[in-house]
């Protein structure tokens, strides 16, 4: 149902049943997929590709160019999965040739006011809450939960399941699984609660609490930490998936548990 009042791009590829209602505009270079509710006043821009059932509120801006000086007005995209929510004021800019897209995965929420840079790499079931500023070239593994008002680096990488405070400044990589709050973003515990509502077993959840116990309050640093954590844990996913975090880190991780 395509409102008379929407400009659409005759090259624009649109689903059968997406409603767009008034004032919206769709560029060319655009494909929307079924069953997606695009609201007035919209503006999906060059480069997109939003995926089946998703929601577009009033004042987003989709798939404008980067907002870096370094961008030469190459061909990218911005690629949004299935189900996924927009709110109003969202803008979520097109990749750059470094990467050539910029990604949000499946049933996401980004809520008002949120801003996705560049070559940003959402993942499945994220929630990025109220005024969230995202840098280019940030990934955020699945189920990641970013607090309002929270600042995040460009290069930053938040790992799946993690939770950050509300107003953080975040400048150091955050491994999967924690909580992440004060000033600066410091490791505050294990994100139980999220990841019990995941379908984790207490058992799990004991395991990924003693390792980061091993690694964020005992004696040892980080390099001690991850030996006795290689030889002295079983062997599992979830081991697994924190150890090559920390290894794979560009910009190192956050700070260790302090209660100053």
């Amino acid at each position: 149902m395509n409102q008379p009042l929407a400009y659409i791009h005759p090259d624009a590829k649109i689903a059968q049943n997406v409603v767009i209602e008034p004032f919206t505009t769709i560029n060319k270079n655009v494909e929307i997929g079924e069953g997606t509710w695009i609201s007035s006043n919209v503006t999906i821009m060059d480069g997109a590709r939003i995926g089946k059932n998703c929601r577009i509120f009033p004042g987003a801006v989709i798939s404008a160019i980067p907002q870096d000086l370094k961008f030469g007005g190459e061909d990218s995209l911005v690629i949004i999965g299935d189900n996924t929510t927009i709110r109003e004021c969202v803008t979520i800019n097109r990749g750059t040739d470094a990467s050539g897209k910029t990604v949000v995965g499946d049933n996401c929420l980004l809520m008002a006011y949120a801003h996705v840079a560049h070559d940003c790499v959402i993942g499945n079931n994220c929630i990025i809450v109220n005024n969230v500023a995202i840098g280019g070239h940030v990934t955020l593994g699945d189920y990641a939960i970013l607090g309002g008002l929270s600042a995040v680096h460009q290069f930053v990488t938040i790992g799946a399941h993690a939770m950050i405070s509300g107003g953080s400044l975040v400048r150091k990589d955050i491994p999967p699984y924690v909580k992440a709050a004060k000033y600066p973003v410091s490791f505050v515990g294990i994100n139980s609660i999220g990841l019990r509502r995941r379908g984790f077993t207490s058992e799990k959840i004991g395991e990924i609490q003693n390792i980061y116990r091993q690694l964020f309050q005992s004696e040892n640093n980080i390099t001690q930490a991850m030996e006795i954590i290689d030889t002295d844990f079983p062997v599992s996913k979830e081991r697994d998936e924190i150890t090559s975090f920390i290894r794979s880190s560009q910009r190192g991780i956050m700070k260790g548990y302090s209660s100053k």
